[in-house]
Parts: structure tokens; sequence; C-alpha cells
């Protein structure tokens, strides 16, 4: 189970309960998990796959309620976000959140991620992320950082959770990538990127 299902367990109250997961993606996401232990869930995502638990479209076309939403790693994409966000907390109360803050990849940060990347190319693995982050910047303007994503969820959200947690990691996928990031973050090396939320709708 990856850190952000085991977060959403822990912040979701249990069965039986109607979860929206935003940003479902390709693969189903949180989907099938929380189905299996006994959630209603509705994936929603333009590319979602096919099947009952599914809907191809974006969220803001959505009607209807639940009793909770899950969105992992989309919210910085959702333009415009202030009406994204409107719309997001009408259709359920409680919304649980995996993000990552571009704007917090330092230049150590940089240079740590690129050279992890390179060393693992070197020794045969093909790692998920970019090799070169200002490349992959270019190719992605406009994603919102932390300092305008959150304030926004907080106008609308009594925050219950927040954590900053280490990102990079996920996208080298190396053996050894996130326990390296983890004890670089802690040592005050670089900052974390990535971060973990939860709150309820006022």
């Amino acid at each position: 189970m990856s850190d952000f299902a085991t977060f959403v367990f822990e912040q979701l109250p249990p069965p039986p309960l109607r979860v929206l997961e935003i940003g479902c993606g390709r693969e189903g996401g949180l989907v099938e998990p929380l189905a299996a232990a006994g959630y209603d869930v509705v994936g929603v995502d333009p590319h979602a796959p096919e099947g009952e638990r599914f809907v191809r479209t974006q969220f803001q076309s959505l009607a209807g309620t639940w009793d909770a939403a899950v969105a992992g790693r989309v919210l910085h994409h959702v333009n415009p976000l202030e009406d994204g966000l409107e719309i997001l907390a009408s259709l359920a109360p409680l919304l649980v959140v995996d993000e990552f803050a571009a704007n917090r990849i330092d230049p150590a940060a940089q240079d740590w991620y690129e050279g992890q990347h390179r060393l693992l190319r070197a020794a045969g693995a093909d790692p998920y992320g970019p090799p070169s982050l200002d490349e992959w910047r270019e190719r992605h303007p406009g994603l919102h950082p932390d300092d305008v994503l959150l304030p926004a969820l907080r106008a609308r959200y009594d925050e219950r959770v927040f954590e900053r947690v280490p990102y990079l990691y996920r996208w080298l996928e190396g053996p050894s990538s996130e326990g390296l990031e983890q004890s670089l973050v802690a040592a005050g090396a670089f900052p974390a990127i990535g971060y973990r939320w939860a709150g309820r709708a006022r």
C-alpha cells in the first residue's frame, strides 16, 4: 500500500461512506483499494479506466454529493483554482490531499535528484521522473505553488492535518531513494517537496 493510501485510510471515517477520488488517472488511483475496504467509491478523470466505478470527465462537471473527496497530486493543476475549490467543497465536506510543491525544489534538491537519476540510469534502472528538472519546468508551466494552493484550501476548509513529506524518491524509484531523501530532509540539506493535507469544509 502506498504512503498516500495509508494516509487516506487514516483520515477517512470507517465505511459505509461515499468517497470521490479526483483525478484517479489511467490506472484508477485508489478506487479499487477503497472499494475493497468497503467504501462506495467513484473515481473521476478524463482518462479514467472503463468500469462502473469510474467517470470520464472533469470533476467540475459532476453533479451530486459525497461524504469525502480524495485528491492525489491533482490540485496543483486545477485552473481556475478558486472556482475549482469552490466546486470541490460543494461536492464533499471532507477533503484528503496528496501534493507536491515544485517551488520548493531548491538547487541542493535539484542537484541531489539529478545526480541520483544519473546513477540509477548508469546502473541500468529506468527512473519514472525526468532526467532534467529545468526541462521539466519548461514543460509544466503554471503549476500552483504551495504558497498559493494551501491558502486557497485554508480559506474554504478547517485544516485537520498538514505534514511535509519527501517526494523526489517517487520519481527515482531506486531501492534506497526514499531512505536517502528522508535522511537528507531530516538533516536540513534541502526541504521536503511533498505534503499531505486534510480538511473539512466550513
